[in-house]
């Protein structure tokens, strides 16, 4: 991990952990998930089974997991776990109820009406990533806001292990949600069948959850004829921290981004040399011990940057142009930092908001915007399942009060037709 303390290295060096993911290999990496994305589309099911032999090692056959194995996992986690569980889901549902979009109408004082109106879609896929890690959050930040936008079907993909299995409490998770259908598949194979549909799986009309680079892949080029949330790359977090903040703490934030990918990224940016020397030796003696010290030293070493800043003002900068997924304020007034801060996929506040805190049970969406995209655009949310269609109706008296402006703008483009659809109206 690298201190800086001057800022035009520090912005080269922002600038190259943000382009991470753009990688040599992506063009090898796409031809793969096109040419897998072309075989599910041509064989389906046979497909599918195929590669999750190839790339996970078993045969899901069946694919589906059925209904009594959801409900066996719920009965079957620890109590204390289960409570967890349902404290997060009605957190997480009561602040995505507050996010469903309002139609409204515009009457016109010659009688036209003009409306917009929210439909949710009518299927949605999630898909929840396996391997390194499980994650039943990852199954609430998804089905939860499918749920609450009237969507009618939600079928969920998860890569099993070598045994074919799906984690216990990522299935008691989607059985607290209520999901329809659960399948033991991932990789872009698995995102193939949601985006065509198969003989078992049922094409539908939204993908949403994050992956690895496949599956990101995978989603970017079915994007078009099936919705998408967003191409998620690896996590991050920037901490803007002074010399109130423990170093401790620091340290063990920054770590809870290192250990979820060789490829997270984790960032300090302080006004106090000491505090950044502190945390330095602090994070490498703590890896030192940590269960997933491999990932994390990847992480730290390659991604983990420490910057110390001249004042307040330059950390805002640096944070607004980087435009971190987490970004987390521990200073003496963070309110006050907050005011200079446009861009942040989510924002935690003050020592006692650890980023786990929004990961988990907080209650907005943990799906963010990743490598600068939060310059423009959001969490994952109830509207990513809906979509809004204009209504627009005229009568004769709005037409013909209106009638010599959309000529002369139809003309002024030079579209006669256009120009002539309205006046032949009135040739009577």
């Amino acid at each position: 991990m690298k201190i800086i303390n001057n800022k035009q290295n520090a912005i080269q060096e922002l600038n190259r952990i943000s382009a991470r993911t753009t990688s040599e290999n992506n063009k090898k990496i796409n031809s793969i998930v096109e040419e897998i994305l072309k075989e599910v589309k041509n064989n389906g099911d046979e497909a599918v089974k195929n590669y999750t032999k190839k790339f996970d090692g078993f045969t899901p056959d069946p694919m589906q997991v059925c209904t009594n194995d959801l409900r066996d996992a719920w009965n079957d986690i620890d109590s204390n776990l289960k409570s967890s569980l349902e404290v997060a889901y009605k957190r997480i549902k009561t602040f995505h109820e507050q996010e469903i979009p309002r139609s409204f109408t515009i009457k016109g004082e010659h009688g036209d009406l003009v409306q917009r109106r929210w439909k949710p879609v009518k299927n949605a896929g999630i898909y929840i990533p396996g391997g390194r890690a499980a994650y039943p959050s990852t199954v609430l930040m998804n089905a939860i806001p499918a749920k609450v936008a009237g969507v009618e079907e939600i079928t969920m993909v998860s890569p099993g292990n070598k045994e074919g299995l799906i984690n216990k409490t990522v299935l008691a998770a989607a059985y607290l949600c209520g999901i329809d259908k659960v399948f033991r598949i991932g990789g872009a194979q698995a995102i193939g069948a949601l985006a065509f549909g198969t003989k078992q799986i049922k094409k539908v009309d939204v993908i949403s959850g994050p992956g690895n680079i496949y599956v990101t892949n995978a989603k970017k080029l079915i994007y078009g004829s099936t919705g998408i949330d967003s191409l998620a790359g690896p996590s991050e977090i920037l901490i803007i921290a002074d010399d109130t903040a423990k170093s401790s703490q620091i340290a063990s934030d920054l770590l809870a981004q290192a250990e979820h990918d060789p490829l997270a990224s984790s960032i300090l940016l302080t006004t106090s040399q000491a505090k950044a020397e502190e945390v330095f030796d602090e994070l490498y003696r703590t890896i030192e011990d940590h269960q997933r010290k491999e990932i994390c030293m990847q992480s730290i070493n390659n991604w983990g940057l420490i910057v110390i800043c001249e004042n307040y003002e330059s950390c805002i900068e640096l944070s607004n142009q980087f435009a971190p997924e987490h970004l987390e304020i521990i200073t003496y007034d963070p309110r006050e930092i907050i005011k200079g801060i446009e861009n942040a996929g989510a924002i935690f506040l003050g020592k006692w908001t650890p980023e786990a805190v929004g990961d988990y049970l907080a209650g907005p969406n943990h799906t963010l915007p990743t490598s600068g995209n939060s310059r423009f655009s959001g969490s994952l949310g109830v509207e990513t399942f809906m979509k809004n269609t204009s209504i627009i109706e005229f009568n004769e008296e709005s037409l013909k009060v209106h009638s010599l402006d959309i000529i002369n703008l139809a003309l002024s483009e030079g579209l006669q037709s256009h120009a002539n659809s309205v006046q032949m109206r009135f040739e009577d």
